[in-house]
């Protein structure tokens, strides 16, 4: 029976909002009544749509874990074969060459802003650990970049201060993924998507300031990047919340532009559809390495030994199964009249090994030299020092052109097949890499729960996504039996955890007794050892990590 809903034309009960975090300095700026509304509004409008949508990921997976493939998909072949193309790009997203991504803390925030590059990610997903500190903090410090009263000093008194803003690099803001909750904020009693947190307090406070700016000010509209796509129909719930959030704001239909990371292997199927269902909203595509490999992992985790990826730093966009997912990426791209964004190149310099920096720097060339080569439109770096070596790579085919869209791609066909082709990468599981994945992600897991969400391990910067395929690379191993290469031992949890407290007795040795004590290094090893060794495969590592945040 239904619910009683209360005499005919009843005006519904006010929400209880809740407000749970920590006290953050200022918050009371972001934090309005009129922009909680704002954000509850969302929250109210599309909630019931977004679980319904959670629920489809698990029905979709157990279609996978039934049939063992993925193919792409039979209802929606005619949006395949349509003649339809997305929106024009606004000025500022014309030209995207260079992209340099990272969190929203004030120094971050100068930096990248300054770094040279066309766009600047500003994230609050993979790159932040989403304290409420971070979150509230990150859309303070937009506003005061705006504003143009943004700065940062450094503990040894070094001043970051922002340059022209003609000359600044377009922010372009990537929410959190559909699967994560904001546990501070909660609708009576339910916490509120840490998607509709991140985008409704972002558009609320600057889709008009940006507007007011101007279409020749580098950052003159809403711009997104969404994260963690499963489906088409994940991509129609964002362009239903950018309608609803336009109209609730006077704000014309179609200022917002997203651009969406195909970092999932069902979006992969799906990318013509993605594009359709936001083409009115829609600037692009992106190639997203480790969390494209990660969800891989996760869907075919259980079909058998064709699917088990080897060393982790083995496995690169050159690997046949991700050349074909990027051939596939450009060429959907540009026939859509869309930009179609590469990889990520995490290496972080270093100031004191000449060697190491020439090494790196020659692979991030070839890299991105590959890529534009390849018809991609722009590109990824992690640090400002490597803006002119991707910039350099992209000027030498683009020249004064700002994209190459015109380029229709490669021809070579790209079946399903060629997109689930993992045992094609060919190389090794060893100890070595069993042993990479443990340090990576207890190294990881420790910063992210003292709030930081981007951190250098190895002179890469790595961020939650590198976590992810390292636990779930090592659960898969040992769910697989996997005989390691270069040991001949078995992957199995014994060994996992006698890695592990190897790991901590070396990172204690590393820092020191009192730095390894203020640490959070037994609950990041505790965390990882959950994640990676637990019976059933945890989804996201961030879930049964969220609880430990402030």
């Amino acid at each position: 029976m239904a619910a009683d809903q209360g005499p005919v034309g009843a005006v519904p009960a006010a929400p209880v909002v809740t407000v749970a975090g920590p006290r953050v300095a200022r918050a009371e700026e972001v934090l309005t009544p009129e922009a909680v509304a704002f954000v509850v509004g969302l929250h109210r409008a599309f909630e019931g749509r977004r679980q319904e949508l959670l629920a489809r990921r698990k029905t979709r997976r157990a279609e996978i874990a039934a049939t063992g493939t993925l193919d792409f998909l039979p209802e929606t072949a005619d949006v395949r074969a349509g003649d339809w193309t997305v929106a024009e790009a606004p000025r500022a997203l014309r030209d995207r060459r260079v992209e340099i991504t990272g969190p929203t803390d004030r120094k971050m925030v100068v930096n990248a802003l300054n770094s040279g590059a066309r766009i600047w990610l500003a994230d609050f997903e993979d790159a932040s650990s989403p304290t409420w500190e971070n979150v509230v903090g990150g859309q303070i410090n937009l506003v005061d970049a705006f504003e143009g009263r943004i700065d940062f000093t450094s503990e040894a008194g070094k001043a970051y201060t922002l340059g022209p803003a003609a000359g600044l690099a377009t922010v372009v803001v990537r929410p959190r993924g559909w699967h994560l909750d904001e546990n501070h904020l909660l609708v009576d009693g339910t916490p509120v998507a840490g998607a509709f947190v991140d985008f409704g307090l972002y558009f609320f406070h600057n889709a008009a300031r940006l507007l007011a700016r101007g279409a020749d000010d580098p950052n003159s509209g809403p711009y997104f990047y969404l994260p963690k796509t499963e489906s088409h129909l994940e991509a129609r719930l964002w362009n239903d919340v950018f309608t609803h959030a336009q109209a609730a704001l006077g704000i014309p239909y179609g200022t917002v532009r997203a651009t969406v990371l195909i970092e999932t292997v069902t979006a992969a199927f799906e990318m013509d559809e993605i594009l359709y269902e936001l083409r009115d909203h829609a600037a692009g595509l992106n190639a997203g390495r480790w969390d494209y490999l990660f969800s891989i992992v996760k869907n075919f985790r259980d079909a058998g030994e064709h699917y088990i990826l080897p060393d982790r730093n083995t496995v690169t966009m050159a690997s046949p199964f991700m050349a074909a997912y990027t051939r596939l990426l450009v060429r959907t791209c540009h026939r859509r009249g869309a930009h179609a964004i590469g990889g990520m190149a995490a290496f972080v310099p270093s100031r004191r090994d000449a060697a190491v920096n020439a090494a790196a720097l020659e692979k991030v060339e070839a890299d991105k030299r590959r890529e534009a080569a390849g018809g991609f439109d722009g590109s990824w770096v992690a640090h400002p020092d490597l803006v002119p070596v991707a910039r350099a790579c992209f000027d030498a085919v683009l020249g004064d052109r700002p994209h190459q869209k015109d380029a229709p791609g490669s021809a070579e066909p790209v079946t399903a097949a060629d997109l689930l082709d993992v045992a094609g990468a060919g190389g090794t599981c060893t100890r070595a890499g069993l042993h990479n994945a443990v340090q990576v992600g207890i190294r990881y897991i420790e910063a992210w729960l003292r709030g930081i969400g981007a951190v250098a391990i190895f002179h890469m910067m790595e961020d939650a996504a590198t976590a992810e395929i390292s636990r779930s690379q090592t659960w898969q191993w040992i769910n697989n039996g996997v005989v390691l290469a270069d040991t001949g031992e078995k992957a199995t949890a014994g060994l996992v955890r006698r890695l592990v407290a190897e790991e901590l007795a070396e990172l204690e040795a590393e820092t020191g007794e009192a730095a390894f004590a203020a640490g959070r290094w037994p609950e990041a090893a505790r965390l990882f050892e959950q994640v990676a060794l637990a019976e059933e495969f945890v989804d996201f590592l961030t879930l049964p990590a969220l609880p430990l945040l402030d």
